[in-house]
Parts: C-alpha cells; sequence; structure tokens
C-alpha cells in the first residue's frame, strides 16, 4: 500500500470537497453563474490564506518565533525591573535616598551645604545628605557600633564628602551628628562637589535644583 503522506491527504480532502461545495454554492445562490464564480473564488483564497497561515510549518515556526522573542523579553523585563529595585533599595541607604526630607525635625541640628569637620579623626568635608536615624545594613552598623555605641544607631546621621585638601584616604563619610562640629568661610575640595552644589556663599554651599528638593528646609 502506497505511503501517503499529510499534504498529500490534504490535497485529496480538497478535491473529495469541492464537488459537495459547488452543490451548496449551487443551493445557496441559485443559477447565477457569475455569482457562483465569485463566491467560489473568495472560498478559495480564505481556504488559501488559511492553509498558508495555519497549515505551514514555516508560519508556525514564525509564531513560535514571536512567542518565544515575547517571553523573551518580558522575563528580562521584569528581570532588570527586579535589579533595578534592588539597585534602589541599595542606594537609599548612607543618605542616598531621594525621599523628601519633609517636614524636618527639630532635633537635626546640621543642614545640607554646611561645612564640618570630625571631632575625632580631624577631617573637613561638606553635607550632602542625612537620615533620622542610621540607615545602613545592619552588618555595617553591628561592625561600626560596638555594644557600648548602639545607640548611636538612633541618631541622626550625615553623609559628607571628605575634603581632598585633608589628605583623607577616604572620599565620602557616613557618620553620626555627635562627632560633626560646623566651621565657617573653609572651602571643600571633591570632584563631586558640582554635582551636589552650584556655588559656596562664604558660609555654606548652594545645593543643585534636584537636591533642594530633596532637602526643602536646609
Amino acid at each position: 500500500m502506497p505511503h501517503i503522506n499529510a499534504a498529500a491527504a490534504l490535497q485529496i480532502c480538497m478535491l473529495l470537497s469541492a464537488l459537495p461545495a459547488q452543490y451548496f454554492i449551487s443551493q445557496w445562490y441559485g443559477t447565477d453563474s457569475a455569482q457562483r464564480i465569485q463566491i467560489t473564488e473568495r472560498i478559495i483564497a480564505s481556504w488559501s490564506s488559511f492553509t498558508k497561515s495555519y497549515l505551514n510549518l514555516d508560519a508556525w515556526a514564525d509564531r513560535l518565533k514571536l512567542w518565544l522573542s515575547k517571553t523573551r523579553n518580558w522575563y528580562y523585563g521584569e528581570k532588570k525591573t527586579k535589579i533595578g529595585d534592588n539597585e534602589a533599595e541599595t542606594h537609599s541607604y548612607f543618605a542616598e535616598s531621594t525621599h523628601v526630607r519633609s517636614p524636618k525635625p527639630e532635633y537635626i541640628q546640621f543642614s545640607v551645604g554646611q561645612v564640618i569637620v570630625h571631632k575625632r579623626f580631624g577631617y573637613s568635608g561638606v553635607i550632602v545628605g542625612w537620615d533620622v536615624t542610621a540607615n545602613a545594613p545592619e552588618e555595617w552598623l553591628q561592625h561600626k557600633y560596638p555594644p557600648a555605641q548602639q545607640d548611636l544607631k538612633d541618631t541622626p546621621h550625615y553623609r559628607i564628602l571628605i575634603n581632598k585638601a585633608n589628605g583623607f584616604g577616604k572620599s565620602t563619610a557616613y557618620i553620626p551628628e555627635e562627632e560633626i562640629t560646623i566651621i565657617m568661610g573653609l572651602e571643600v575640595h571633591h570632584p563631586d562637589m558640582k554635582a551636589y552644589f552650584s556655588g559656596y556663599d562664604g558660609s555654606k554651599y548652594i545645593m543643585q535644583p534636584w537636591l533642594k528638593k530633596i532637602y526643602p528646609h536646609d
């Protein structure tokens, strides 16, 4: 018995259905040959479109590629969003959060733009942010504050750009309020100064508009 593949079987079915199709067309549309020819051409065109779209392996392969592409874009888009969220959470530590500090608590003594000197280490710098309490990873806090100093975690903390003129190894610091004293008339040299400030008025640095929106009362 000869082997009949799917394509040959489909062609045989189409041939066998041709006569019944002609019969139904003549019954529905009468004996008008022109109308029957028009309807027959429409049916053939529709069938041709159907076979090209749904009975063609290349068409199904294209559909599969499109679906895989959309799925991949969705997956990596979700993953990228989650990574972005995690990065945002990481950068919210050490007074880097963009959360607007308003109203400003009365117990926050110092302001963004003020120049400070560290009471113990002696380096100078400028305040670029603050948190009402220490906002840092727990591991950092445990390392920073031994058991006898754990209370400092609940005090205001300030992010400092350290003056390069001091020759101090670090470029930034995150320190509690009790270690800060304010100094007037000292300019700070740091490569990131222009990102945070537009100028210096002799007593404090003038915040850039984006920073002023975060600290409107400083």
